[in-house]
């Protein structure tokens, strides 16, 4: 038999009954669909936090109490570690020519209330320096001063949620709110800036990080944000900060000094953990689809016995046979993978469209590595079916009822 004559039967054999072979391809295209689309929800997430990082400032580093094992790893406060200060900020800045700036930084909740409303939110102690360094910016209003920090004046910057919950649809600038027990005038309302790494940061408060520490009755730092002249001269400024602060804190490095791309590495290597999960997880199905061809493609042989003894007496080889049910099995994953990787593809396009919050990226490894599964689903599975067709005896076959 030449090559067409077997491509012809094998395709008639297919062909011969739809339903049964539609069934079977359904396999392949939702293992190939499931696998392109986890691994495109993956990369989505992964692109989704880098932008993330990058829109919250570029050239970052960020001080935080407490030394962890591995610089650049996931901080745990605690209460036995030495605090930073504000001094220590202040210092940090003057100590190295690398830094732009040096932010103290107080995190804390209290009440806010104007009028009859109130309602507890997240208040930020910052420097004037915080807002540039963050890429923020204000719709009206200013930004905190310099003065505003020296000074300790009781002025704040609100988010927009913050607004639209405690004034309403009122003018908010030069409003006097309630935070705690003392009163703070508005002097800026922020710009939309919307969640980012699942905080919300329109529903944030800002004050003068003087006014924070009396707030909060605290000196201890939540972090100190320092932003870096340019890339090439992190390295420096880490080594810079590092010194500095040893010689503060007695000889103790009782400290960790992230960077953005640290702290993405960490992010990363968990999303990529998360995507090689859930492609596996997808793949079981492209095997179970693979499982499904072999068992049709045995029932196949069984059914066509007496075809293969026929075949056989006529003069064909047992190469013949093998290479006909082979090609059937690799046919079967290989149209199985294509309409896998059209849905797949339809699919990764068009969820972040009606699920805003689940982002896509679609990766051409991916479909290759899809496809290319599929047609080794094919041989892998149709190999056994096709040697046990092959080795039939031609005149059991004959015989055969």
């Amino acid at each position: 038999m030449d090559v067409i004559e077997i491509l012809r039967v094998s395709k008639d054999s297919i062909l011969s009954n739809r339903t049964r072979t539609f069934l079977t391809v359904l396999g392949v295209v939702i293992g190939v669909t499931a696998v392109i689309l986890m691994v495109s929800i993956g990369e989505g997430a992964r692109r989704y936090i880098k932008n993330e990082f990058t829109g919250l400032g570029s050239n970052i580093l960020v001080v935080v109490p407490g030394k962890t094992s591995k610089e650049g790893g996931l901080h745990m406060g605690t209460s036995a570690v030495r605090k930073l200060v504000y001094d220590d900020a202040k210092l940090i800045k003057r100590r190295s020519r690398y830094i732009q700036s040096s932010i103290p930084i107080i995190v804390g909740t209290s009440l806010i209330k104007y009028g009859a409303r109130s309602r507890y939110t997240y208040v930020e102690g910052v420097s004037e320096d915080f807002f540039d360094a963050r890429n923020l910016t204000v719709d009206s209003g200013r930004f905190l001063t310099a003065t505003d920090v020296n000074l300790k004046r009781h002025v704040c910057v609100l988010g927009r949620t913050v607004k639209k919950d405690i004034l309403g649809d009122i003018n908010p600038l030069g409003a006097l709110v309630t935070i705690g027990e003392s009163k703070y005038r508005v002097v800026g309302l922020m710009a939309p800036k919307g969640v980012t790494l699942g905080f919300d940061i329109d529903d944030l408060v800002f004050i003068p990080i003087t006014a924070a520490m009396d707030l909060f009755d605290t000196d201890s730092l939540f972090n100190i944000t320092v932003k870096v002249r340019s890339e090439q001269e992190i390295p420096a400024a880490k080594k810079d900060i590092k010194e500095t602060l040893i010689k503060r804190h007695a000889g103790e490095e009782d400290f960790t000094i992230m960077s953005q791309d640290e702290m993405l590495l960490v992010m990363e290597k968990i999303l990529k953990i998360m995507t090689a999960v859930l492609a596996g997880i997808a793949s079981i199905s492209l095997l179970v689809g693979g499982i499904g061809i072999m068992n049709i493609m045995l029932v196949s042989v069984k059914e066509r016995t007496r075809e293969i003894g026929l075949r056989k007496a006529v003069g064909a080889k047992n190469k013949d046979i093998l290479f006909q049910f082979l090609i059937e099995s690799i046919a079967l994953s290989l149209v199985g993978g294509i309409l896998g990787i059209i849905l797949g593809t339809a699919f990764t396009l068009i969820i972040p469209v009606f699920i805003t919050f689940l982002p896509t990226q679609l990766s051409v490894w991916a479909i290759f590595l899809a496809f290319f599964f599929s047609a080794s689903v094919g041989v892998f599975f149709g190999v056994y079916p096709a040697r046990k067709a092959a080795g039939l005896d031609p005149i059991i076959s004959l015989r055969y009822e």
